[in-house]
């Protein structure tokens, strides 16, 4: 079983910068292709980003290209989401959440079998 958990969320005041982490032990990320996902308040949850686990292809929704970036750090076994210019449209709960049967990088919610317990994030001044 993939556990995952974030960190890094946290209050930020619009323009500000955070970055999320996505870590698990006991088990390699770097053999999975991992997608970062948000919900907001009254909202769906989306995909806004992944990186693949077979190619490094990554994904970024429109909302959110050349503000976010995705990685993998693979020392210490994690994804981060670093995330610039930070808008209060970007308040959401953050989560990671892991594709162990396929490498395709997807934003689809239905194909991730594993999710961590998501980080808050807010936008605000």
């Amino acid at each position: 079983q993939v556990q995952l958990v974030e960190s890094g969320g946290g209050l930020v005041q619009p323009g500000g910068s955070l970055t999320l982490s996505c870590t698990s032990s006991g088990v390699n990320l770097e053999i999975y292709t991992i997608g970062w996902f948000r919900q907001a308040p009254g909202k769906e949850r989306e995909g806004i980003a992944c990186v693949s686990s077979r190619d490094g292809s990554r994904y970024l929704k429109d909302s959110v290209k050349g503000r976010f970036m995705i990685s993998r750090d693979q020392a210490k076994n994690t994804v981060l989401l670093q995330m610039n210019s930070l808008k209060p449209d970007d308040t959401a709960v953050y989560y990671c959440a892991a594709d162990t049967q396929g490498w395709r990088c997807l934003a689809t919610m239905r194909v991730y079998d594993y999710w961590g317990q998501g980080t808050q994030v807010t936008v605000s001044s």
